[in-house]
């Protein structure tokens, strides 16, 4: 739905947006009316104290400005349940009503004010009972006011006049559409700068250097990028969201599940799949141990500060400095109890941490005769910065033709520790320890994806080098932009084609992510198309577009501009898919089971909603999934969803 353009500017909420709120609001105005109209009738008449005659009056305006409050509330709730996302029709007259509203804000605050005076000066004599009232009517009154302002702050949009303006002149038939292009281009340069400020902001307390402003700028120009050709609020997308989720549900339960699954070609269903198993839970013990003692106080709730107290304050002899600043050694002590390797075997560790600048330490690993590299995953504001400079980088690859590409951030983090092994002399250090020993590569999220980069980088140097990627992006959380991209798109598909009001469509996705059931079957535009229509956009989705994006139009033809742009980006490598096997319910503590499957990297190109795609994600996760592959003992979990299958993905 477009955002609600009242007083000239557009805001981050839609016309349908107002039931909830509204409907608070309404349920606190009738209890508090309620009870003045009570106190008003019980001493009708009694008003004989100090000031008596101002208590009257204030009773009486109270209870005809609440009474016109309630009406005026309750015919908004009324209309913004009208219509549907798309369909904004039936709701025409709420502007109207918001500036009615707007003005009945006036007598409120006067009558807050003339209450304050009232209850502070002229109170003297007058029964406990009625000053007891106006004191709550007055905290009352305030209280509302200032949640009020709260509220009108957080649906600003700075961008809403230029917004505004262009959805006026987007409805003009006569518009040239060079004045349209240049409106939208000016408007995504304000969202930019907009996006910046927002990021500097957040991000105060990094060092303002080249790096982190070119970082700011870069994600800036993505998001405003990302968000300035659609027309969509914050509900509108979680509305999406939730049609999402229950589509994906609903197409899972009708999936046969002796369905063959699609294998890559470099992984033959007849390889040892146990072995490989094993091998990755091993290495994934090390890539938990990169995220240092936050993840093992997290795994390890009630025993890891336990266990790490005797250690954190040992001093450390100098040749195992760590750098990075792990002064207390906790760091290090978590990673001895996580690996089960000793002092001696650590090479190089480092917790540094900057923006495209990520902690990875280098050991030996007598158990598999490996020098091991293991990058840790995201767990700063900077690592956050880094997964969110998603441009696409060239990536030379020797040997193949044509041009290679891959995440900017990841991609700067892996040529950073590429520098440090070799131009350090790190890896030279460790074979010149373990020359028998082979090169082995592993991380988690973020540094899964460093460690696929980096070993692309480093394979001509070491052609016997293995890589262990766990939920690398491309995965359930962090995608490429075309991905990004399609998720957009199906979100405007599934709110365009729903013929439900979006109060109707929250309530029932609620119910449904808290207490299951079966996926809801909204009528949609969908069931009376034909099949070659499907690829061209609904004149809904047209509606929520600002502007035809070149990255919306390349999702429907490949040879599109924005294809050039945003080239997709896939998984590297041999993918092994671990999903949840199970009943659709499950008492908490039940025991889960996991299967695991050799996939392709054409599976993970578009995004799976999921309220467990975060708890899915996690190193802990995907170690005690692993585990329970290669021991063949379920663990206990209580799950936040009812969904089948859970998804991780190894690489």
């Amino acid at each position: 739905m477009p955002g609600l353009v009242v007083f000239g500017r557009r805001w981050g909420i839609a016309s349908d947006d107002l039931v909830f709120p509204g409907a608070f609001e309404l349920f606190i105005r009738l209890i508090w009316w309620t009870g003045m109209l009570v106190v008003y009738s019980m001493h009708k008449g009694q008003f004989n104290c100090h000031g008596g005659g101002v208590l009257h009056s204030y009773l009486i305006v109270l209870l005809v400005v609440l009474a016109s409050i309630i009406l005026c509330l309750g015919i908004i709730v009324y209309i913004s349940m009208q219509g549907t996302i798309t369909n904004p029709g039936p709701r025409r007259s709420i502007p109207a009503l918001v500036y009615v509203r707007a003005v009945l804000y006036a007598p409120e605050l006067v009558w807050a004010c003339l209450g304050t005076m009232w209850v502070s000066d002229e109170s003297l004599g007058c029964e406990r009972e009625v000053v007891s009232a106006v004191i709550g009517a007055v905290v009352a009154s305030w209280i509302l006011l200032f949640v009020t302002a709260v509220a009108v702050l957080v649906v600003f949009d700075p961008l809403g006049s230029r917004r505004g303006r262009h959805a006026e002149l987007h409805g003009e038939r006569d518009m040239e559409s060079s004045e349209s292009a240049q409106l939208l281009s000016r408007a995504r340069s304000v969202a930019a700068r907009v996006w910046e400020s927002r990021l500097r902001l957040l991000c105060c307390c990094l060092p303002q250097d080249d790096n982190h402003r070119a970082a700011f700028s870069s994600i800036a120009q993505l998001i405003g990028d990302f968000f300035s050709d659609t027309d969509l609020v914050a509900s509108d997308i979680a509305a999406g969201l939730s049609l999402l989720h229950q589509e994906q549900d609903k197409m899972e339960q009708c999936r046969d599940p002796e369905d063959v699954v699609v294998h890559s070609p470099l992984s033959p269903p007849t390889e040892d799949l146990q072995a490989e198993l094993e091998r990755a839970t091993h290495c994934m013990q090390f890539a938990v141990a990169a995220y240092g003692w936050p993840m093992f106080v997290y795994s390890n709730p009630l025993t890891g500060a336990c266990k790490l107290s005797g250690d954190c304050c040992r001093s450390r002899s100098p040749e195992y400095d760590i750098v990075g600043g792990d002064h207390l050694g906790c760091h290090f002590t978590s990673m001895l109890h996580t690996t089960g390797l000793q002092y001696r075997d650590f090479i190089y560790i480092s917790f540094h941490n900057k923006i495209y600048e990520i902690p990875f330490y280098v050991a030996l690993d007598h158990k598999k005769e490996a020098v091991l590299v293991a990058v840790r995953g995201t767990l700063s504001l900077r690592d956050v910065l880094t997964d969110l400079s998603a441009d696409c980088e060239s990536l030379p690859i020797d040997g193949v033709e044509g041009p290679c590409y891959a995440h900017k951030g990841i991609m700067q983090a892996a040529n950073y520790i590429y520098k440090k092994l070799i131009n350090d002399g790190i890896l030279n250090q460790a074979f010149t320890i373990a020359p028998e020993n082979r090169l082995v590569i592993t991380g988690h999220s973020l540094g899964a994806g460093t460690a696929a980069v980096l070993s692309i980088i480093l394979r001509s140097s070491f052609p016997g080098l293995k890589c262990y990627a766990f939920s690398p992006p491309g995965g359930l959380l962090r995608l490429s932009i075309p991905n990004m991209e399609d998720l957009k798109r199906r979100i405007l598909r599934m709110v365009s084609n729903c013929n439900k009001p979006k109060y109707q469509i929250l309530l029932r996705g609620c119910w449904y992510e808290v207490f299951g059931g079966n996926p809801d079957d909204f009528p949609t535009e969908l069931e009376s198309r034909r099949q070659e229509e499907l690829s061209q956009p609904l004149l809904g989705e047209q509606s929520l577009l600002l502007h035809r994006s070149p990255s919306y139009q390349s999702l429907a033809s490949e040879d599109s501009p924005g294809h050039c742009a945003h080239p997709p980006l896939y998984l590297p490598g041999r993918i092994l898919h671990l999903t949840e096997d199970g009943p659709t319910r499950r008492t908490c503590f039940s025991q889960v089971k996991y299967r695991a499957d050799w996939s392709s990297e054409t599976a993970f190109c578009s995004v799976l909603i999921s309220p467990r795609m975060i708890t899915d994600h996690m190193p802990d996760m995907v170690l005690r999934a692993l585990q329970s592959l290669t021991q063949d003992s379920p663990f206990s979990l209580c799950p936040a969803s009812h969904s089948r299958t859970s998804h991780l993905n190894v690489i």
